[in-house]
């Protein structure tokens, strides 16, 4: 069998320092931002001339965390509540013969950082922080967007939004520029499809913060804010 090695041209610094929570595709909530630093290798200006005129790129990047040597052919998509399976090239799930991601995002602007230099400041990432990227492509309009698409069974399963109920005493400790992102994280309903006991709590990690909450009779109650550390 052949293989071939990819280079981790740079790493996303976004909220998310686990899986839990993360948006299930790209662009489903533009509040959430991002930042691009490129690795010291690739921190050469000249690579990224012109790319300020597009406004949405491609990121092509490694599930981190589901990377094994195993692969099945069929998985079970959250989408479908965990309880159907389908083929692993009809999914988006990370546990793949190559756990290669795909995202299409939203370039805000380019900012110097001291020492990390041309840094990409992005919207509706859907990457945990620290997430290797392998490239970097422009996203063209003419090309790369199908109205016309089907979209399977991603499509035929209506979107649901929770509300959200977050006391303002502890709305007000979350900074100002994350909390519209936050409120828009847990009422994609974040808990696996397979999980609907109404007096579970759950945690969120999120931006230095473990977000208690339970979600009872369709809206979500943050009950505690935590400091978030790394086991």
């Amino acid at each position: 069998m052949d293989t071939y090695t990819l280079k981790v041209i740079a790493r996303i610094h976004s909220d998310f320092p686990t899986k839990f929570g993360i948006p299930r595709q790209s662009g489903l909530i533009p509040e959430l931002t991002a930042a691009v630093v490129f690795e010291p290798a690739y921190r050469n200006p000249e690579a990224l001339r012109g790319l300020e005129e597009f406004s949405h790129i491609w990121l092509i990047w490694q599930f981190s965390e589901a990377v094994r040597e195993e692969w099945s052919p069929t998985v079970r998509p959250p989408r479908l509540g965990g309880n159907r399976r389908v083929g692993v090239f009809a999914s988006r799930s990370p546990f793949r013969p190559n756990a290669i991601g795909l995202s299409s995002v939203q370039l805000l602007r380019m900012e110097k950082w001291p020492g990390y230099g041309e840094v990409l400041i992005v919207s509706g990432a859907d990457l945990m922080d620290g997430t290797p990227i392998f490239d970097i492509k422009p996203y063209l309009p003419s090309g790369d967007s199908h109205p016309e698409a089907a979209g399977g069974f991603a499509e035929k399963i209506p979107e649901t939004r929770l509300d959200v109920d977050f006391p303002e005493t502890l709305l007000e400790q979350i900074p100002a520029g994350s909390r519209e992102a936050l409120l828009a994280v847990l009422s994609q309903d974040v808990r696996p499809g397979y999980q609907r006991d109404e007096a579970r709590i759950y945690g969120l990690p999120f931006g230095g913060f473990d977000v208690k909450f339970r979600v009872e009779n369709g809206r979500v109650k943050v009950l505690a804010l935590e400091e978030w550390k790394r086991e």
